[in-house]
């Protein structure tokens, strides 16, 4: 299956998991979705992940989400820079998500990493998604 936006993809996997109260949801692998992960299981987000290969040999990631209180620890996630339309935003323009409880998660020259991250390296980029 060809996905045109393979970053929007895991994060709807991610979504609809959480609505199902599902346990854990599988995605295909790359290097960004798994630099995604990685913010997201740092800010706390989700359980964790691992990598994992199908009956056919191909390499899938299996996020095990959280809950609190039966609910979903992720009440909302979005795709900001999408592949018709790519977001930037320097340093000091980085989105705030609700005030901050929330993370925007951005693709610097350093590195994916959270927007508090980019703000404490003094670096700007393309803001990939919001979480809250």
């Amino acid at each position: 299956m060809f996905v045109n936006d393979p970053l929007g993809d895991m994060l709807t996997r991610i979504r609809n998991a959480g609505m199902r109260s599902k346990s854990t949801v599988r995605t295909p692998a790359s290097k960004m979705r798994e630099r995604v992960l990685k913010v997201l299981e740092a800010e706390g987000f989700i359980r964790g992940y691992e990598a994992v290969e199908d009956a056919d040999g191909h390499k899938n990631f299996e996020i095990a989400l959280k809950y609190y209180d039966g609910s979903p620890v992720i009440r909302e996630i979005k795709r900001v820079s999408k592949p018709g339309r790519r977001v930037y935003s320097g340093v000091k323009e980085l989105p705030q998500v609700r005030q901050g409880l929330g993370v925007a998660i951005v693709s610097t020259p350093r590195g994916v990493m959270s927007d508090t991250q980019a703000r404490a390296d003094n670096v700007g980029g393309e803001v990939l998604c919001t979480v809250f």
